[in-house]
Protein backbone atom coordinates (compact mmCIF):
# COMPACT_ATOMS: atom_id res chain seq x y z
CA UNK A 1 0.00 0.00 0.00
CA UNK A 2 3.05 2.78 1.07
CA UNK A 3 4.30 1.08 -2.00
CA UNK A 4 1.60 2.15 -4.21
CA UNK A 5 1.07 5.66 -2.62
CA UNK A 6 4.49 6.44 -3.16
CA UNK A 7 4.14 5.50 -7.17
CA UNK A 8 1.46 8.09 -7.14
CA UNK A 9 3.62 10.75 -5.79
CA UNK A 10 5.98 10.32 -8.17
CA UNK A 11 3.88 9.79 -11.34
CA UNK A 12 2.49 13.25 -10.53
CA UNK A 13 6.01 14.80 -9.68
CA UNK A 14 6.71 13.42 -13.68
CA UNK A 15 3.68 15.22 -14.83
CA UNK A 16 3.63 18.41 -13.11
CA UNK A 17 7.51 18.75 -14.23
CA UNK A 18 7.02 17.49 -17.92
CA UNK A 19 3.62 20.68 -17.84
CA UNK A 20 5.80 22.97 -16.53
CA UNK A 21 8.61 22.23 -19.06
CA UNK A 22 6.15 22.48 -21.64
CA UNK A 23 4.34 25.66 -20.57
CA UNK A 24 6.55 27.62 -18.30
CA UNK A 25 8.29 30.88 -19.56
CA UNK A 26 11.05 31.95 -19.72
CA UNK A 27 12.17 35.61 -20.84
CA UNK A 28 15.36 36.48 -22.57
CA UNK A 29 16.10 39.71 -22.25
CA UNK A 30 16.71 41.64 -25.24
CA UNK A 31 13.87 40.99 -27.44
CA UNK A 32 11.21 43.02 -25.95
CA UNK A 33 8.12 41.54 -24.28
CA UNK A 34 6.68 39.33 -26.87
CA UNK A 35 10.26 38.23 -29.37
CA UNK A 36 11.85 37.24 -25.47
CA UNK A 37 8.92 34.99 -23.89
CA UNK A 38 10.57 31.11 -24.50
CA UNK A 39 9.28 28.04 -22.74
CA UNK A 40 11.44 26.19 -20.54
CA UNK A 41 11.90 23.17 -23.39
CA UNK A 42 12.41 25.68 -26.07
CA UNK A 43 15.11 27.53 -24.00
CA UNK A 44 17.10 23.99 -23.44
CA UNK A 45 16.42 23.06 -27.02
CA UNK A 46 16.63 26.31 -29.19
CA UNK A 47 17.32 23.77 -32.32
CA UNK A 48 14.51 20.90 -31.64
CA UNK A 49 15.41 18.04 -29.48
CA UNK A 50 14.01 14.84 -27.56
CA UNK A 51 12.25 16.74 -25.29
CA UNK A 52 10.68 18.88 -27.95
CA UNK A 53 9.28 16.09 -29.85
CA UNK A 54 7.82 14.40 -26.49
CA UNK A 55 6.21 17.51 -25.78
CA UNK A 56 4.65 18.15 -28.97
CA UNK A 57 3.22 14.57 -29.17
CA UNK A 58 1.79 15.10 -25.69
CA UNK A 59 -0.35 18.46 -27.35
CA UNK A 60 0.57 20.37 -24.34
CA UNK A 61 3.31 22.73 -26.01
CA UNK A 62 2.05 26.53 -26.35
CA UNK A 63 1.15 28.38 -28.95
CA UNK A 64 2.58 31.85 -29.37
CA UNK A 65 -0.04 34.64 -29.31
CA UNK A 66 0.07 37.96 -31.22
CA UNK A 67 0.16 41.09 -29.06
CA UNK A 68 -1.95 44.22 -30.64
CA UNK A 69 1.02 46.66 -31.68
CA UNK A 70 -1.48 49.47 -31.11
CA UNK A 71 -1.87 48.28 -27.40
CA UNK A 72 2.06 47.61 -27.07
CA UNK A 73 2.90 49.12 -23.77
CA UNK A 74 6.34 49.30 -24.60
CA UNK A 75 5.66 51.68 -27.49
CA UNK A 76 5.26 55.47 -27.28
CA UNK A 77 2.47 57.19 -27.79
CA UNK A 78 3.17 58.62 -30.78
CA UNK A 79 3.97 55.09 -32.06
CA UNK A 80 1.12 53.34 -30.94
CA UNK A 81 -1.18 56.18 -32.85
CA UNK A 82 1.32 55.43 -35.71
CA UNK A 83 0.10 51.66 -35.68
CA UNK A 84 -3.25 52.53 -35.37
CA UNK A 85 -3.77 54.27 -38.36
CA UNK A 86 -1.48 51.61 -40.26
CA UNK A 87 -3.09 48.45 -38.71
CA UNK A 88 -7.31 47.73 -38.11
CA UNK A 89 -7.10 48.36 -34.55
CA UNK A 90 -10.01 50.07 -32.57
CA UNK A 91 -10.38 53.50 -33.25
CA UNK A 92 -9.23 56.20 -30.13
CA UNK A 93 -12.59 57.91 -28.74
CA UNK A 94 -12.81 61.60 -28.57
CA UNK A 95 -15.07 63.96 -27.37
CA UNK A 96 -15.53 67.12 -28.99
CA UNK A 97 -16.83 70.18 -28.14
CA UNK A 98 -17.88 73.19 -30.89
CA UNK A 99 -16.11 76.50 -30.54
CA UNK A 100 -17.28 79.79 -32.05
CA UNK A 101 -15.57 82.97 -33.33
CA UNK A 102 -16.98 85.62 -30.95
CA UNK A 103 -15.98 89.31 -30.29
CA UNK A 104 -13.44 89.47 -27.72
CA UNK A 105 -13.26 93.16 -25.61
CA UNK A 106 -9.84 94.60 -26.12
CA UNK A 107 -9.09 95.89 -23.13
CA UNK A 108 -6.09 97.91 -21.26
CA UNK A 109 -5.24 97.87 -17.58
CA UNK A 110 -4.06 101.41 -16.62
CA UNK A 111 -3.65 101.67 -12.32
CA UNK A 112 -3.76 105.42 -10.90
CA UNK A 113 -5.80 107.18 -8.24
CA UNK A 114 -9.48 108.58 -7.98
CA UNK A 115 -9.49 112.47 -7.40
CA UNK A 116 -12.05 114.99 -6.95
CA UNK A 117 -13.39 116.34 -10.46
CA UNK A 118 -12.87 119.98 -8.45
CA UNK A 119 -11.94 121.34 -5.07
CA UNK A 120 -13.31 124.75 -4.72
CA UNK A 121 -12.37 127.67 -2.26
CA UNK A 122 -15.73 129.19 -1.08
CA UNK A 123 -14.02 132.87 -0.95
CA UNK A 124 -14.90 136.29 0.29
CA UNK A 125 -15.67 139.18 -1.62
CA UNK A 126 -15.63 141.51 0.81
CA UNK A 127 -13.37 142.12 4.00
CA UNK A 128 -14.79 142.00 7.85
CA UNK A 129 -14.65 139.58 10.47
CA UNK A 130 -15.93 136.20 10.49
CA UNK A 131 -19.57 136.46 13.01
CA UNK A 132 -20.32 132.83 12.17
CA UNK A 133 -19.60 129.69 10.14
CA UNK A 134 -22.41 128.46 9.28
CA UNK A 135 -21.20 124.02 8.03
CA UNK A 136 -19.06 121.69 9.46
CA UNK A 137 -16.72 119.50 8.24
CA UNK A 138 -17.83 116.63 6.05
CA UNK A 139 -21.16 117.99 5.49
CA UNK A 140 -22.67 118.01 1.94
CA UNK A 141 -23.73 121.22 0.75
CA UNK A 142 -25.97 122.60 -2.23
CA UNK A 143 -24.93 125.38 -4.96
CA UNK A 144 -26.08 128.54 -3.09
CA UNK A 145 -25.19 126.81 1.11
CA UNK A 146 -24.56 129.70 3.49
CA UNK A 147 -21.01 128.86 4.21
CA UNK A 148 -20.07 131.77 6.57
CA UNK A 149 -21.23 134.96 7.36
CA UNK A 150 -18.96 138.06 7.74
CA UNK A 151 -19.74 141.04 10.03
CA UNK A 152 -22.07 143.52 8.01
CA UNK A 153 -20.63 146.64 10.03
CA UNK A 154 -21.63 149.41 8.67
CA UNK A 155 -22.98 148.18 5.27
CA UNK A 156 -26.31 147.67 6.58
CA UNK A 157 -26.89 151.76 7.49
CA UNK A 158 -24.93 152.49 3.96
CA UNK A 159 -27.84 150.16 1.56
CA UNK A 160 -30.66 152.87 3.72
CA UNK A 161 -28.75 155.72 3.25
CA UNK A 162 -28.87 154.29 -0.25
CA UNK A 163 -32.69 153.93 -0.43
CA UNK A 164 -33.28 157.28 0.85
CA UNK A 165 -31.22 158.79 -1.98
CA UNK A 166 -33.30 156.73 -4.76
CA UNK A 167 -36.33 157.67 -3.23
CA UNK A 168 -35.20 161.85 -3.23
CA UNK A 169 -33.92 161.21 -6.96
CA UNK A 170 -37.30 159.83 -8.17
CA UNK A 171 -39.63 162.55 -6.34
CA UNK A 172 -36.96 164.86 -7.52
CA UNK A 173 -37.74 163.09 -11.19
CA UNK A 174 -41.49 163.35 -10.43
CA UNK A 175 -41.35 167.28 -9.87
CA UNK A 176 -39.38 167.76 -13.16
CA UNK A 177 -41.65 165.60 -15.16
CA UNK A 178 -44.56 167.77 -13.34
CA UNK A 179 -43.24 171.08 -14.85
CA UNK A 180 -42.15 169.98 -18.18
CA UNK A 181 -45.80 168.53 -18.37
CA UNK A 182 -46.87 172.31 -17.00
CA UNK A 183 -44.55 174.27 -19.70
CA UNK A 184 -45.58 171.93 -22.25
CA UNK A 185 -49.27 173.21 -22.15
CA UNK A 186 -48.27 176.80 -21.69
CA UNK A 187 -46.36 176.66 -24.92
CA UNK A 188 -49.09 175.14 -26.59
CA UNK A 189 -50.75 178.64 -25.90
CA UNK A 190 -48.21 180.55 -26.58
CA UNK A 191 -47.32 181.80 -22.94
CA UNK A 192 -44.05 180.75 -22.89
CA UNK A 193 -41.51 180.98 -24.83
CA UNK A 194 -39.77 177.94 -27.15
CA UNK A 195 -36.57 178.56 -25.02
CA UNK A 196 -37.97 177.67 -21.46
CA UNK A 197 -39.47 174.30 -23.12
CA UNK A 198 -35.64 173.74 -23.40
CA UNK A 199 -34.25 174.15 -19.92
CA UNK A 200 -37.50 171.87 -18.80
CA UNK A 201 -35.94 169.04 -20.47
CA UNK A 202 -32.98 169.09 -19.47
CA UNK A 203 -33.86 169.55 -15.85
CA UNK A 204 -36.21 166.41 -16.88
CA UNK A 205 -32.75 164.39 -18.11
CA UNK A 206 -30.87 165.30 -15.46
CA UNK A 207 -33.65 164.01 -12.60
CA UNK A 208 -33.55 160.86 -14.85
CA UNK A 209 -30.27 160.42 -14.72
CA UNK A 210 -29.98 161.16 -10.54
CA UNK A 211 -32.71 158.24 -9.91
CA UNK A 212 -30.63 155.81 -12.33
CA UNK A 213 -27.36 157.01 -10.08
CA UNK A 214 -29.33 156.46 -6.76
CA UNK A 215 -30.22 153.45 -7.92
CA UNK A 216 -26.71 151.94 -8.98
CA UNK A 217 -25.66 153.47 -5.81
CA UNK A 218 -28.06 151.56 -3.67
CA UNK A 219 -27.82 148.19 -5.68
CA UNK A 220 -23.95 148.22 -4.99
CA UNK A 221 -24.53 148.92 -1.04
CA UNK A 222 -26.93 145.09 -1.62
CA UNK A 223 -24.43 143.70 -2.83
CA UNK A 224 -21.68 144.62 -1.06
CA UNK A 225 -24.14 143.53 2.04
CA UNK A 226 -24.73 140.17 0.38
CA UNK A 227 -20.89 139.69 0.22
CA UNK A 228 -21.03 139.43 4.02
CA UNK A 229 -22.88 135.96 3.66
CA UNK A 230 -20.34 134.00 1.85
CA UNK A 231 -21.94 130.85 0.09
CA UNK A 232 -21.00 127.79 -1.84
CA UNK A 233 -20.28 128.14 -5.50
CA UNK A 234 -20.40 124.15 -6.36
CA UNK A 235 -22.13 121.50 -4.89
CA UNK A 236 -19.89 118.99 -2.74
CA UNK A 237 -18.43 118.01 0.75
CA UNK A 238 -16.84 120.89 3.21
CA UNK A 239 -13.38 120.32 3.68
CA UNK A 240 -10.88 121.66 5.74
CA UNK A 241 -9.52 124.71 6.13
CA UNK A 242 -12.45 126.24 7.74
CA UNK A 243 -12.62 129.47 8.98
CA UNK A 244 -13.49 129.86 12.66
CA UNK A 245 -15.68 132.58 14.20
CA UNK A 246 -13.68 135.86 14.84
CA UNK A 247 -10.96 135.27 11.86
CA UNK A 248 -9.90 138.54 9.83
CA UNK A 249 -11.42 137.45 6.09
CA UNK A 250 -10.05 139.73 3.69
CA UNK A 251 -11.23 140.42 -0.12
CA UNK A 252 -10.23 136.49 -1.68
CA UNK A 253 -9.63 134.71 1.66
CA UNK A 254 -10.86 130.89 1.90
CA UNK A 255 -13.84 130.62 4.36
CA UNK A 256 -13.85 126.73 3.31
CA UNK A 257 -13.01 124.49 0.74
CA UNK A 258 -15.57 122.28 -0.88
CA UNK A 259 -14.52 118.82 -3.13
CA UNK A 260 -16.91 118.33 -5.95
CA UNK A 261 -17.03 114.50 -5.97
CA UNK A 262 -20.24 113.84 -8.51
CA UNK A 263 -18.47 113.62 -10.94
CA UNK A 264 -15.32 112.08 -10.17
CA UNK A 265 -12.24 111.49 -12.32
CA UNK A 266 -9.69 108.69 -12.10
CA UNK A 267 -6.21 109.71 -12.79
CA UNK A 268 -3.62 107.71 -14.45
CA UNK A 269 -1.08 107.12 -17.30
CA UNK A 270 -0.48 105.64 -20.71
CA UNK A 271 2.62 104.06 -21.27
CA UNK A 272 4.48 105.39 -24.54
CA UNK A 273 3.60 102.02 -26.45
CA UNK A 274 0.22 102.29 -26.31
CA UNK A 275 -0.83 106.01 -26.23
CA UNK A 276 -2.17 105.65 -30.10
CA UNK A 277 -4.77 103.20 -28.62
CA UNK A 278 -5.63 106.07 -26.25
CA UNK A 279 -8.63 108.40 -27.42
CA UNK A 280 -11.52 110.82 -25.73
CA UNK A 281 -14.81 108.98 -25.42
CA UNK A 282 -13.76 106.18 -24.41
CA UNK A 283 -15.96 103.74 -22.03
CA UNK A 284 -13.55 102.30 -19.24
CA UNK A 285 -14.51 100.47 -15.70
CA UNK A 286 -12.65 101.70 -12.69
CA UNK A 287 -12.56 99.44 -9.92
CA UNK A 288 -10.74 101.43 -6.36
CA UNK A 289 -8.94 99.25 -3.67
CA UNK A 290 -12.09 98.52 -1.79
CA UNK A 291 -14.46 96.63 -4.42
CA UNK A 292 -15.84 100.13 -5.50
CA UNK A 293 -17.16 100.34 -8.91
CA UNK A 294 -17.96 102.45 -11.83
CA UNK A 295 -18.11 103.34 -15.04
CA UNK A 296 -16.36 106.37 -16.97
CA UNK A 297 -15.37 107.96 -20.22
CA UNK A 298 -11.79 109.21 -21.02
CA UNK A 299 -12.32 112.71 -21.03
CA UNK A 300 -8.54 114.11 -20.91
CA UNK A 301 -5.10 112.33 -22.56
CA UNK A 302 -1.87 114.72 -22.17
CA UNK A 303 -0.51 115.30 -25.55
CA UNK A 304 2.79 115.90 -23.63
CA UNK A 305 4.78 112.59 -22.00
CA UNK A 306 6.51 112.72 -18.21
CA UNK A 307 10.17 113.28 -18.39
CA UNK A 308 10.74 110.76 -15.76
CA UNK A 309 8.15 108.00 -16.76
CA UNK A 310 7.63 108.58 -20.58
CA UNK A 311 3.59 108.06 -20.32
CA UNK A 312 1.27 109.93 -20.59
CA UNK A 313 -1.51 111.19 -18.16
CA UNK A 314 -5.04 110.52 -18.86
CA UNK A 315 -8.31 111.27 -16.93
CA UNK A 316 -11.52 109.10 -16.71
CA UNK A 317 -14.60 110.81 -16.10
CA UNK A 318 -17.44 109.48 -14.02
CA UNK A 319 -20.39 109.52 -12.21
CA UNK A 320 -20.29 109.46 -8.15
CA UNK A 321 -23.88 109.62 -7.06
CA UNK A 322 -24.02 110.04 -3.17
CA UNK A 323 -20.75 110.50 -3.16
CA UNK A 324 -20.06 106.67 -2.64
CA UNK A 325 -15.96 106.70 -3.98
CA UNK A 326 -13.92 109.04 -2.25
CA UNK A 327 -11.05 111.39 -3.48
CA UNK A 328 -7.53 109.79 -3.73
CA UNK A 329 -8.42 105.82 -3.68
CA UNK A 330 -6.13 103.40 -5.63
CA UNK A 331 -7.25 102.41 -8.34
CA UNK A 332 -7.62 100.54 -11.74
CA UNK A 333 -9.34 101.38 -15.01
CA UNK A 334 -9.98 98.91 -17.78
CA UNK A 335 -10.15 100.77 -20.79
CA UNK A 336 -12.18 99.26 -23.26
CA UNK A 337 -10.60 99.59 -27.26
CA UNK A 338 -13.55 97.85 -29.03
CA UNK A 339 -13.48 94.08 -30.23
CA UNK A 340 -11.33 91.81 -31.75
CA UNK A 341 -12.77 87.89 -33.26
CA UNK A 342 -11.07 85.46 -31.12
CA UNK A 343 -11.64 81.75 -29.16
CA UNK A 344 -12.96 81.59 -25.63
CA UNK A 345 -11.45 77.80 -24.97
CA UNK A 346 -10.93 76.36 -21.21
CA UNK A 347 -7.77 75.87 -20.38
CA UNK A 348 -7.59 72.34 -20.15
CA UNK A 349 -8.01 71.87 -23.98
CA UNK A 350 -4.78 73.47 -24.46
CA UNK A 351 -1.88 71.00 -25.16
CA UNK A 352 1.67 71.15 -26.60
CA UNK A 353 2.64 69.52 -30.01
CA UNK A 354 6.03 67.24 -30.77
CA UNK A 355 7.84 70.74 -31.56
CA UNK A 356 6.89 71.99 -28.36
CA UNK A 357 3.91 74.70 -29.77
CA UNK A 358 1.48 75.29 -27.79
CA UNK A 359 -2.43 74.68 -29.54
CA UNK A 360 -5.50 72.72 -29.34
CA UNK A 361 -5.80 69.51 -31.06
CA UNK A 362 -9.79 69.81 -33.32
CA UNK A 363 -11.46 67.18 -35.44
CA UNK A 364 -12.59 67.35 -38.93
CA UNK A 365 -14.20 64.85 -40.34
CA UNK A 366 -12.77 61.95 -37.45
CA UNK A 367 -9.21 62.98 -38.55
CA UNK A 368 -7.15 64.92 -36.09
CA UNK A 369 -5.94 68.12 -36.46
CA UNK A 370 -3.63 70.57 -34.43
CA UNK A 371 -3.68 74.03 -34.42
CA UNK A 372 -1.19 76.32 -33.11
CA UNK A 373 -2.94 79.38 -30.48
CA UNK A 374 -2.03 82.66 -29.20
CA UNK A 375 -3.02 83.33 -25.86
CA UNK A 376 -4.64 87.20 -25.46
CA UNK A 377 -5.88 86.81 -22.55
CA UNK A 378 -6.25 84.70 -19.43
CA UNK A 379 -9.00 84.34 -16.95
CA UNK A 380 -10.43 81.94 -14.54
CA UNK A 381 -12.85 80.72 -16.59
CA UNK A 382 -11.23 80.23 -19.34
CA UNK A 383 -8.85 81.70 -21.96
CA UNK A 384 -9.27 83.79 -25.26
CA UNK A 385 -7.14 83.10 -28.29
CA UNK A 386 -6.43 83.29 -31.69
CA UNK A 387 -5.32 80.94 -34.81
CA UNK A 388 -8.92 79.13 -34.56
CA UNK A 389 -10.97 78.40 -37.63
CA UNK A 390 -14.25 79.90 -37.31
CA UNK A 391 -15.63 76.86 -36.36
CA UNK A 392 -14.27 74.16 -34.75
CA UNK A 393 -14.21 71.03 -33.04
CA UNK A 394 -11.94 70.97 -30.03
CA UNK A 395 -11.07 67.74 -28.36
CA UNK A 396 -12.05 68.20 -25.06
CA UNK A 397 -11.62 64.74 -23.19
CA UNK A 398 -8.61 62.41 -25.05
CA UNK A 399 -6.80 65.16 -26.73
CA UNK A 400 -3.39 63.79 -25.10
CA UNK A 401 -3.75 60.22 -26.56
CA UNK A 402 -4.20 61.06 -30.30
CA UNK A 403 -2.07 62.60 -32.70
CA UNK A 404 -2.21 64.87 -35.63
CA UNK A 405 -3.64 63.04 -38.99
CA UNK A 406 -5.22 60.12 -36.86
CA UNK A 407 -8.58 58.82 -37.38
CA UNK A 408 -10.72 58.69 -34.29
CA UNK A 409 -14.05 58.10 -33.03
CA UNK A 410 -15.27 61.42 -32.06
CA UNK A 411 -18.49 61.97 -29.93
CA UNK A 412 -19.90 65.87 -29.59
CA UNK A 413 -20.50 66.87 -26.28
CA UNK A 414 -24.13 67.85 -27.80
CA UNK A 415 -24.69 64.61 -28.33
CA UNK A 416 -23.59 63.51 -25.36
CA UNK A 417 -25.84 66.16 -23.61
CA UNK A 418 -29.01 65.24 -25.99
CA UNK A 419 -28.88 61.26 -24.56
CA UNK A 420 -28.47 62.31 -21.43
CA UNK A 421 -31.87 64.21 -21.64
CA UNK A 422 -33.32 61.81 -23.40
CA UNK A 423 -32.66 59.01 -20.13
Amino acid sequence: MRALKSYGIAAILILSGAFWLSTGLYVEGGNGPVDGELTVVEALEKDGGPLTDMVAATGLGRTLHQVDETNDPALSIRARSDAAKQGDGVKQSVRTGKFIVQPMPLEVTLRGYTAAKASVKATAQTSDTVRSVDVREGQNVKIGTLICTLDDGTRLASVEQAKAAVSQAEASLKQAQLSYKTNQALLKKKLVSENSAEGKIATLRSAEANVQAAKVALRNREVELENTKIKAPVAGVIQRPLAEVGDQMSRGGSCATIVQLDPMVFVGSVPQARIDLARLGLTAKITTINNKTAVGKVSFVSVSSDPATRSFAIEIEFPNVGGVILDGLTAEAEVNLGNIPAHFIPQSVMTLDNDGNLGVRAVNDNVVAFHSISILKDTNEGAWVTGLPVSVDIIILGQEYVTAGQIVDAVAQSDIAAQDEVK
